[in-house]
């Protein structure tokens, strides 16, 4: 049977994380089918046809769908999933959102958040905060799954030329409507999607210190963003920074972190970056066992001195 993915998109073109979990999707055959759910959202499905590994698009648009909001799209994918053997989406906040629920309607289990493809059936998934991997066996008819988007390549945008077919949406479920969105809106890099990110934590003492030691570090590198848990909590900085098991997943190829202890939550969420550098006044902190380079003192002398170094 079919493969389904859920495509997260801006009405406009599709985000990288639906290429990473199309990438995921290949390993299961090559029978894919993209579903661009919105309203208003031709060119977004257009781009979707384009993507060479998607061999058919499904377009759904109704004014209900304009939000994605979870309980209406759970709907409409319920209602597909049945001519597929899996069906699958990025492990994002919209992802995780919507998921859970097409797997309680279809009732079947969700395998979330997978990192590797080992058969139709065998997937492998991190537990206890990243620290162990676990390789899972569902024997349900359709596999609903989330898609760790750092563990996968993502897919060509380019190259395709995928069948576009509409398909009708369900009827407004009338359990949940939006209100409105408040969107922070920044020159920087997406921070999910960024190449390099300066993060910092607890130890950066304060939200201005964020301003005026971090940023600079941060404009040098062209980078984006970041925080530990501890640092959001403490109201440093907007919860959307958070890079975490409890925030965002990220794998950039360059990883600051100032003033970040190392707690394994926060390591769930950024040990897969391919260069780590920490920054921090205690020797003995959990950050260096992953970094693969560490600085230990004053991180409001060290980092002015790298600004200053990047400066040359």
């Amino acid at each position: 049977m079919a493969i389904l993915v859920v495509a997260e998109h801006d009405n406009k073109s599709i985000r990288k994380a639906t290429l990473n979990a199309l990438s995921a999707a290949q390993k299961l055959g090559s029978d894919i089918h993209l579903l661009v759910a919105g309203h208003q959202a031709d060119e977004a499905a257009k781009a979707a046809a384009q993507i060479a590994s998607v061999k058919k698009v499904l377009h759904a648009d109704a004014p209900q769908l304009a939000e994605f909001l979870a309980e209406n799209v759970a709907a409409l994918v319920a209602g597909l999933s049945k001519s597929y053997s899996h069906v699958l989406a990025p492990a994002t906040s919209s992802g995780k959102n919507v998921m859970p629920r097409v797997a309680a309607l279809l009732d079947v289990q969700q395998i979330s958040d997978i990192t590797a493809v080992e058969g139709p059936d065998v997937f492998v998934r991190p537990i206890y905060a990243g620290n162990a991997l676990a390789t899972v066996k569902s024997k349900d008819a359709i596999k609903v799954i989330t898609v760790r988007t750092t563990a996968f390549d993502a897919a060509s945008p380019s190259g395709g030329n995928a069948a576009l077919e509409s398909t009708p949406a369900p009827a407004d479920s009338g359990l949940s409507a939006f209100v409105s969105r408040e969107v922070s809106k920044s020159e920087r890099p997406e921070l999910t999607a960024a190449k390099i990110i300066v993060s910092g934590g607890r130890g950066m003492a304060s939200g201005e210190n964020f301003t005026k030691v971090l940023e600079p570090l941060a404009d040098r590198l062209g980078a984006a963003m970041g925080a530990s848990r501890a640092a959001v909590d403490a109201g440093f900085v907007p919860n959307d920074w958070q890079v975490g098991q409890t925030g965002k997943i990220v794998a950039p190829d360059l990883y600051v972190a100032v003033g970040i202890s190392g707690a394994i939550q926060h390591l769930a969420g950024m040990k897969d970056s391919r260069v780590i550098v920490a920054i921090n006044k205690d020797e003995e902190a959990p950050i260096f066992q992953v970094a693969d380079y560490g600085i230990v003192g004053d991180l409001f002398q060290i980092v002015p001195s790298l600004v200053e170094e990047l400066k040359k």
